[in-house]
């Protein structure tokens, strides 16, 4: 009783959507003494589910190998776990069953209304008797109501992206986490290779999105937001945060990665917001610009890099992603502080 109090202090002591992921699966891998405990998260992309891993935890607490997704694609087929499948498509509160190995698989979807986008998924090497159930169903609970709770403080009620009052925070915990080193006075910025692995700040803006709510109306203005925020978050990887700032503008904060693998990443989502057939609207398009994220920069003036790219590529064509620092240069932008033409401030 005593771990399991101090389990839920614990869970409800976060105001992180994260840590609050990883405090639910140390806390069911511990109580239930599972070999393994994953959050899972379930999207729709073209009408098909698929199934991704956020966060998991083994036996010893050892946290599992980040699954590799470079947007290639969504995740798994959701048909990949049928006993899952069946269990949302019934609304059921758990689904059970036996792998090839013999081990014992438990899901039990969050569910919010009628919509499951989270799944715990914890294995155990035999039959989970009632109690375990009950104990684990009971912390599962007080998962589904916090999050809950940061959802509504910290997601767009539209999309279900995060806010722009979240991302603050997210940008400082990253700028904390670069390992940029400090200028120093008099000498210049240090250039980064092609090859090193860096955070990244994209900033996403619909093309013509105006004559899309005035052509169609607002109904289908708001659909197209919402499909971009799907083809958002399926083309981005699970450690990748994406926020919506308001009307048709969006931001991405990418992990470290390459400036190679970030162009990809980011010019793949490009490209499938131009393929994605949009409900009577049809072909819809987005620019965007992108720099990277280092600890001698202001969030002011990161921002503003990133927002200089992007109307340099609305200036440029529209539908095209431009990188910032490269841009620089080329003689194509000139580096400034910060950038007063920005609509962020």
């Amino acid at each position: 009783m005593d771990s399991l109090l101090r389990h839920m202090v614990d869970m409800t002591g976060h105001r992180d959507h994260t840590m609050l992921d990883i405090s639910v699966i140390s806390a069911v891998q511990e109580l239930s003494r599972a070999v393994q405990t994953r959050v899972l998260s379930i999207v729709t992309v073209c009408g098909q589910r698929f199934v991704r891993s956020r966060a998991c935890i083994r036996q010893g607490g050892v946290a599992c190998p980040e699954e590799s997704h470079d947007g290639a694609s969504p995740g798994e087929p959701i048909a990949a776990y049928p006993a899952l499948a069946h269990c949302l498509l019934q609304h059921d509160s758990r689904a059970e069953s036996v792998d090839a190995h013999g081990l014992r698989h438990l899901w039990l979807p969050i569910w919010f209304g009628d919509k499951a986008d989270t799944c715990l998924e914890i294995v155990h090497l035999g039959p989970f008797t009632p109690e375990a159930i009950h104990t684990i169903s009971g912390i599962v609970s007080v998962y589904r109501n916090f999050q809950n709770l940061l959802d509504y403080s910290e997601r767009d009620s539209l999309t279900g992206l995060l806010n722009r009052k979240t991302f603050d925070d997210q940008l400082a915990r990253m700028l904390h986490a670069s390992d940029a080193e400090p200028l120093v006075p008099g000498q210049p910025e240090r250039r980064h290779h092609q090859g090193e692995e860096k955070q990244w700040l994209a900033v996403v803006d619909v093309d013509h999105f105006k004559g899309v709510n005035d052509r169609f109306g607002h109904l289908y203005g708001d659909e197209v937001l919402i499909l971009i925020a799907n083809l958002l978050q399926s083309s981005f990887r699970s450690q990748d945060r994406v926020f919506r700032f308001g009307g048709e503008e969006f931001v991405v904060l990418l992990r470290s990665t390459t400036l190679e693998n970030a162009r990809k990443i980011i010019d793949r989502f490009r490209s499938n917001v131009e393929g994605h057939e949009f409900p009577q609207v049809g072909r819809v398009t987005v620019s965007v610009g992108f720099t990277s994220v280092s600890a001698a920069d202001s969030p002011v003036v990161t921002l503003g890099h990133a927002d200089q790219a992007l109307y340099y590529a609305k200036a440029n064509g529209r539908n095209r992603a431009c990188h910032y620092e490269e841009l620089v240069a080329q003689g194509l932008l000139q580096t400034v502080a910060a950038n007063d033409t920005a609509e962020f401030f």
